[in-house]
This record gives C-alpha cells, sequence and structure tokens, in this order.
C-alpha cells in the first residue's frame, strides 16, 4: 500500500476559511481550525467565545465552526451548520464545500460538491490577478485552495494526473497571492506526489525541497512534507529515505504535541517498517497508532492502517489476524472515486497470499484487482466513445440541417417557379426539370450521410472491442465470443484450451523504469504471443499485464508445445524499452478441456467457460508461487461428479499434494 494517503487525514485541518483579507478575525479563525485537527474539543470551546456580531462575518464563522465540529468527529452537527450556511449571506458556496468536506470524511465521492463549491468561488478569484482580488476582500483563497484540494484528491484517485496537477499549481498560486506558507508548503508537498506518479522524480524531490523551506518554522507543516517525501522516496525505490522522512515527520509531531497528527505518521511507518522487513517493528507501531485514530474517529488512515497490518500479520502466517484486520478495512469503506489506491492495495494483498501459499485468497484478491481495473478501463472507454458519439451525433444533426435548408430553398424555388409559371410556359418546365434533379441529388447524398453513419457505428463497436495499446481483443470481446459459442453449444460445456500468461514481476518494471518502458514491454510481449499461436487461436488481454490465449481443437499435447514456444518466445530475447534493453519472462496456466483423467475421468462433465478460466487462473498462481518463469499445466484430474470437482478447486495445493490433480511443468529459459 501506499506509504502516505492524499486525504482528508493529512489535509482537513490544513486550511482554514475566513472571511477577506481586510477582515479582523482571519488569522484567528485560520490558527483555531488548524489546531482542532489535535484538539477538536478545546478549539470548539475556543471558538464559541468568539463568534461575531457582524452578519457579513458569520458565514466565515459558521464554516470554521463546521469543520471543528469535523475534526472531532461529529459529522451530524457539522451537517446541520451546512444546512444553516445556505441561508446566510455569502454562505451558499461555503455550504457546498462544507458538505464536500463531510462526505470526504465520511470515506465518500466529493468532489462533485467541491467543483459546485469551486462555481462561485473562482468567480471572486480571476486566476494571474488573485492578489489584487484577495486585497480588495473579495477572494476568498483560503475556501478556494480546499475545493481545489478535494477535486486534486479525486482526480489523483482517478489516476487523471495532468489535471490534478494543473490544480495543484492554481491552488499553489492562491496560497502564494494570500501570502499562507503553510498552504504554499502543503501545496508543494502534494505537487512532488502529483509528479513523482508522473515519473518526474528530480522535479518531485525539487518541489519537496521548496516545500520544507516554506514550511520552517511551522512544525506541522513541516511534518506533513515529510509524509509527501516519504510518498516520493517510496514509489521511487527509496524504502530507508521512505523511513528516515516518516520517522523525521513523526519527530516533529511529537515535539509539538500534535497527537492526531503523530498518530499519521506513526500509521505511515507502519509501511515503512514492513517493507524493510521489521515485521515486528510494524505491527507495534500499528498497535501505539492505533487508539489514537480510533479516538479521532480518522477513518481513512484507520482503513490504511488495518491493510498494512493485515499485510504484515500475512507475512508472519497470522492468517485469522490477517483476515480480522482485512474485515475492519472493509467495514471502514472506501472512496469508491480512488480506483488508482484500490488497486494497488489488492496487487500488494494478492501477491503477499500467493507469497504465504494461500492461493484461495491470492485469486480473490487478484479478481478483484482485475475487476478494478477493468472497471477503471470502462470507465476511460465509456468517455471516449461518448466523445466519439458526441462528435457523429454532431455531425448527423449538421447535415439534417443542411438538408433542411436545402429543402426550404427547393420550397421558396417552388413557390417561384408558379409566379414564373404564369408569365412563362417554357421557363416552368425548365424549373421543373431542375427540381427532379436537386431532389434527385439531395436523396443520393442523404443515403450517402446514412451509410457513412452506419460504417461509423460498425468501426465504434469494433473499437470497442479492441484494447488500444496491443490491438488485441480485450476482455469484452472475449466474453461476447464465450456468450455466442455457449449459447451455439446448447449447454453442452466448454470445450477447448486456455494458457493464462502474466508477465513477471512487471510492477518492478513500471517503478524502476517508467510507465513508458511498462507499455512498450506490454505491447512486445503481445506480440510474441500473437506470433506464436495459431491464426485462428483468440488472444484476449485479460487486464494490465495479463493475456488469455483461446484454443480450439487443440490437444493437451499441441497446448504443452505451444506453451514452451511462448516460454522461449518472450524470455529468451530481451525487450528494447526507452530505458535500455530489459529481460522479461512470463508465468503459464494452462489446461485442455473437458479435463480427464485415469481413475475418474470428469470428460463427460460440463464446465462453464468461467470454470474454465478459473482453472487456467488456479495453475498459472502455482506457477508464480514456484518461482515464476514456467508453465503449469493440467495433466490429468481424478473427479467423479461436479462436487469433487469444486472441491479440488477450493483446496487445489491438498489435491496436488494427494495426487487428485497431475501437474505437467515446463521451465522457461534460463
Amino acid at each position: 500500500m501506499k506509504a502516505v494517503l492524499l486525504s482528508v487525514g493529512l489535509l482537513a485541518a490544513a486550511a482554514a476559511t475566513a472571511q477577506p483579507a481586510a477582515a479582523i478575525n482571519e488569522d484567528r479563525l485560520t490558527t483555531i481550525v488548524r489546531r482542532a485537527f489535535d484538539a477538536p474539543e478545546a478549539m470548539l470551546a475556543e471558538l464559541d467565545k468568539h463568534r461575531p456580531t457582524e452578519p457579513a462575518r458569520e458565514a466565515a464563522w459558521q464554516l470554521a465552526r463546521g469543520r471543528v465540529l469535523l475534526a472531532g468527529g461529529q459529522i451530524e452537527a457539522a451537517d446541520a451548520v451546512a444546512v444553516k450556511l445556505t441561508t446566510l449571506a455569502g454562505g451558499p458556496e461555503l455550504s457546498w464545500l462544507l458538505r464536500a468536506l463531510i462526505q470526504e470524511r465520511s470515506g465518500k465521492s466529493a468532489g462533485g460538491l467541491a467543483q459546485r463549491a469551486l462555481q462561485g468561488l473562482q468567480a471572486h478569484c480571476p486566476e494571474g490577478d488573485e492578489a489584487r482580488a484577495i486585497r480588495a476582500g473579495s477572494c476568498d483563497f483560503r475556501a478556494t485552495w480546499e475545493a481545489l484540494r478535494i477535486v486534486h484528491r479525486e482526480q489523483y484517485g482517478q489516476g487523471v494526473f495532468v489535471d490534478a496537477e494543473a490544480g495543484l499549481r492554481r491552488a499553489t498560486a492562491l496560497a502564494k497571492a494570500g501570502g499562507d506558507r503553510h498552504l504554499v508548503a502543503l501545496s508543494q508537498g502534494m505537487l512532488a506526489v502529483t509528479l513523482q506518479a508522473q515519473d518526474q522524480v528530480d522535479a518531485a524531490r525539487a518541489e519537496i525541497r521548496a516545500a520544507l523551506a516554506e514550511a520552517e518554522g511551522d512544525a506541522a507543516a513541516a511534518a506533513r512534507v515529510h509524509i509527501f517525501e516519504a510518498a516520493v522516496e517510496r514509489r521511487s525505490r527509496n524504502p530507508a529515505g521512505a523511513r528516515t522522512a516518516q520517522e523525521a515527520a513523526l519527530a516533529l509531531a511529537e515535539q509539538a504535541e500534535l497527537p492526531h497528527l503523530a498518530a499519521q505518521a506513526r500509521s505511515n511507518l507502519v509501511d515503512a517498517y514492513m517493507h524493510q522487513g521489521l515485521l515486528k517493528e510494524a505491527l507495534a507501531a500499528g498497535q501505539q497508532a492505533l487508539p489514537v485514530l480510533q479516538r479521532f474517529r480518522d477513518r481513512l488512515y484507520l482503513r490504511g492502517l488495518h491493510h498494512n497490518l493485515a499485510v504484515a500479520h500475512i507475512k508472519l502466517r497470522q492468517f485469522d489476524a490477517a483476515r480480522q484486520d482485512l474485515a475492519r478495512a472493509a467495514a471502514v469503506g472506501s472512496d469508491p472515486n480512488d480506483l488508482v489506491s484500490r488497486a494497488r492495495e489488492l496487487r500488494e494483498l494478492g501477491d503477499t497470499w500467493a507469497e504465504a501459499g494461500q492461493y484461495k485468497e491470492a485469486l480473490a484478491a487478484y479478481h478483484d484487482e482485475r475487476e478494478l481495473n477493468a472497471r477503471s478501463n470502462e470507465r476511460n472507454r465509456a468517455a471516449a466513445l461518448e466523445e466519439l458519439r458526441r462528435k457523429y451525433d454532431s455531425a448527423a444533426k449538421q447535415r439534417d440541417l443542411d438538408l433542411l435548408a436545402r429543402d426550404g430553398q427547393l420550397k421558396d424555388q417552388q413557390l417561384e417557379n408558379r409566379r414564373l409559371a404564369q408569365q412563362v410556359g417554357v421557363a416552368v418546365g425548365a424549373l421543373l426539370l431542375l427540381s427532379i434533379t436537386l431532389i434527385g441529388v439531395t436523396l443520393w447524398r442523404m443515403r450517402r450521410a446514412q451509410a457513412r453513419l452506419t460504417a461509423n457505428q460498425h468501426l465504434l463497436r469494433a473499437q470497442s472491442e479492441r484494447d488500444p495499446l496491443t490491438d488485441l481483443s480485450n476482455r469484452r470481446h472475449f466474453l461476447s465470443v464465450m456468450d455466442a459459442r455457449g449459447r451455439a453449444a446448447g449447454g453442452a460445456g466448454f470445450q477447448g484450451a486456455l494458457m493464462m500468461i502474466d508477465i513477471d514481476h512487471f510492477k518492478n518494471v513500471n517503478d524502476e523504469h517508467g510507465h513508458a518502458a511498462g507499455d512498450a514491454v506490454i505491447v512486445e510481449v503481445a506480440r510474441r504471443i500473437r506470433a506464436g499461436v495459431r491464426d485462428t487461436d483468440l488472444v484476449a488481454r485479460w487486464g494490465g499485464e495479463e493475456f488469455l490465449v483461446y484454443a480450439t481443437e487443440l490437444g493437451a499435447a499441441g497446448l504443452a508445445q505451444t506453451a514452451e514456444r511462448l516460454l522461449r518466445s518472450i524470455g529468451s530475447a530481451p525487450v528494447a524499452t526507452p530505458d535500455g534493453p530489459l529481460r522479461i519472462t512470463v508465468s503459464i496456466g494452462f489446461a485442455a478441456f473437458p479435463i480427464g483423467g485415469a481413475g475418474g475421468s470428469v470428460a463427460g462433465l460440463r464446465l462453464h467457460w468461467e470454470q474454465a478460466v478459473n482453472w487456467a487462473d488456479m495453475v498459472l498462481y502455482k506457477a508464480k508461487a514456484e518461482g515464476r518463469n514456467r508453465a503449469v499445466g493440467i495433466a490429468a484430474v481424478d473427479a467423479l461428479d461436479p462436487d469433487m470437482l469444486a472441491a479440488i478447486l477450493q483446496d487445489f495445493d491438498a489435491a496436488c499434494r494427494h495426487g487428485q490433480v497431475r501437474l505437467s511443468v515446463i521451465p522457461g529459459p534460463i
């Protein structure tokens, strides 16, 4: 799991919203809201002593009170403040902002509410002229900064890093124009993490240095910047640097007597210790942070901490404790838009379960990860298709308007023809002939436009079933093929051969060489797979770095030969990438269906194609667990009925040990 959570837990107290720059109580409100992150009860009492008497200042005071209540976990009371804000002068935009903060604290999507707040707030903070607007008292730069921060968090969680970076640069400009060094430091820290996600490591470290300079003398800001620094170093494959940064954050938070921030830093240290193999230290740090996070009702950090503790328990083979922590993390819930972080968690969980030999849990985690990636890809694909549809609909509407215009012109011409017919009979005949010609041309053009529209629709359908990176079939196309064959077979069960192929250590390729190198590896591996199978075989990019090959009328011997050919084709020659040549190997799981074996043939059992994919999946994870760079196939299965077959799949490892399943193992090139 990532070492830092860009979330309400880290930034909820980062900016206090107040009246414009000339208001007397602005600095006081700012200080109270920031201190409420670690002392909400005391700051609520302090705030209630300073309720303004001027109606113009009431909205800013109410927003500050809502944020202090939220820091103490009083969500219902904060929501009541949001309702009250809608009735105050200047309050509707602040009400949307407070509602967004409440959603964020509750682990729900908040970007839409923050965008509504920005619609009103940014109108008073013109880009490029923020300083003048702040001096004039019209720009509430801290509220605008906070709304931009929430939108950035959602964009980052969805992997839209370019938009996230643009929003942060705007937030940085606002903080500098307002002279708030605390917010400037946080903006630059978040910008560093966003730049690192785009493989701009040097630029990210430069932003961290600038942020630490801005945070000088501000222990809370400096501690948060060190947490951002740890995220940058962790994802730059520098675990020692990440641990050093987290320990610096913890020391600053404890020195400044900030218990909530100290608990967050200690929670992040769990991840740092775990990735250095210090599992007992990780558990100890987590147990120390847990009661503090529970006291502050910090849902997001609690969820991340339970996930990290679960991973540590798995590594220590304390499986029951791991399952309990995973259940607690699930009970806390997660932001449905934070797809990038959730996918990383599932990948880490699947790898850890597999390394511990718990293949059932590993398979479930990998399936969840693939489903999450599929949802993310489907969201991106749907957006692209919607854009194409809008373009083609616009073109079709324009053609209809052109036709209507021509039709109107034709009718005008016909009226003119009737008037002229009374004077010149010969002209009537000529104009009638011209009218017939125009109608013919118009009909011909309409048919051409309809044909182009139909062709474009077919093109869209074809593109929706192709993977844009490799030009292979995608999961959607594979599902449609399986459904069609299932209907044609009339319930006879799945027949054919499947190979599930996974690129070994692909996460390391992305982390160490960048996403451009990762894309080059995926494209080249896809090309070698396509070249190594028959033209009639279906090759699909199943998700991420996984590929699925479906071959009809291919027996066990031919399937094993194909698997061996692919191992050598991919693993024997390095792959050219922008970062230099890389040696890439794959793990393969394969099986021919229906599965049969001596002593209890299941040749007559009907398996659905999804069950067949699960069998291929299972032997793939067996290949990965036994060292990768190999192919493992089903040689024979002894079972008498579907129940025995399902029982074997539930405890596949035991079935292999007892001889119910016999495997064929093909080593890859050394």
